[in-house]
């Protein structure tokens, strides 16, 4: 169409979700950018209570020259979205405001109500090992599941009698951590499992047990199978060694401490370098926990 032409130019060239307008001006021809949304907003859309003036459809004024109806939809569509889009701004900052605040007051009410939970001395396994679980023999020569221990702490140990120095010495230390406890060592039970069930019978375990408590302290035996799968489920490590010449033998293991909860849930592991004060504390604030 010729650029001397009377009637309204009116061209619309698309480029990358875009529209080129072109309109005359006058002896010259004015280009402008005008981005669009991917669905445009429809005044019919519009809620009437919240906008009355766009329910309808109004006659624009005649302004002494034509202007194409799709030109006027376009100006109206991003004329209202404007409009609508600041009025959400608006809800949506006045909203979240109170909504920030009144989550802060609530933070802060509780950060005040509640204290920082007091760290344990031994190591926290709670959730790192499964409950205590097993079937095995005691010293009496009796099955004996570890139901039968719910209801006190248990404190697990992985020994033999035959140990020379590591067993003997981990018996002697959690006696001191009973008579700590005063009367709340009766709440306390310490299970000696043995990791050499070979030479370790129910009366040598009884014996054994005996020699440092009978009343709090209980030996438990099993088949090789039985120890190995209960080794495994709490990574305890252990090793027989050679045989010297008498066909005597020491068995390498784990010396750690398992500390369990009066549901059997393990919660604490001690270790040779934790002292009977630190044991004796964390086992007190257990059974005060469960009490």
């Amino acid at each position: 169409m010729r650029p001397g032409h009377g009637a309204t130019l009116a061209v619309k060239l698309r480029y990358s979700r875009c529209h080129l307008l072109r309109c005359r001006a006058g002896p010259s021809i004015v280009a402008c950018y005008r981005p669009i949304a991917r669905r445009p907003l429809s005044i019919e859309l519009l809620n009437p209570v919240l906008f009355p003036i766009f329910t309808t459809r109004r006659t624009q004024p005649n302004l002494g020259r034509a202007r194409p109806a799709r030109f006027g939809r376009l100006f109206a569509r991003r004329w209202v979205g404007r409009l609508v889009r600041q009025c959400a701004g608006r809800l949506i900052q006045k909203y979240a405001s109170s909504t920030t605040l009144g989550a802060l007051l609530a933070l802060t009410a509780l950060s005040g109500c509640t204290q920082p939970a007091q760290p344990w001395q031994l190591t926290n396994v709670s959730g790192h090992l499964p409950d205590l679980s097993f079937t095995l023999t005691a010293d009496d020569g009796r099955p004996v599941t570890a139901d039968a221990f719910k209801g006190r702490a248990s404190l697990v140990y992985f020994g033999y009698t035959h140990c020379p120095d590591v067993c003997p010495e981990t018996m002697g230390r959690l006696m001191q951590v009973l008579g700590k406890l005063g009367d709340d060592a009766q709440k306390v039970r310490i299970l000696f499992i043995t990791v050499d069930p070979a030479r370790d019978t129910p009366q040598a375990l009884r014996d054994y047990v005996g020699a440092f408590d009978a009343q709090h302290a209980e030996g438990l035996t099993g088949t090789d199978r039985q120890i190995e799968s209960l080794a495994k489920r709490y990574r305890v490590a252990y090793q027989m060694e050679k045989r010297d010449p008498n066909g005597n033998y020491e068995v390498t293991h784990s010396s750690a401490v398992y500390v369990f909860d009066s549901q059997g849930r393990a919660r604490l592991l001690a270790t040779d370098h934790d002292t009977p004060d630190a044991i004796a504390q964390d086992l007190r604030r257990l059974i005060d926990d469960h009490s």
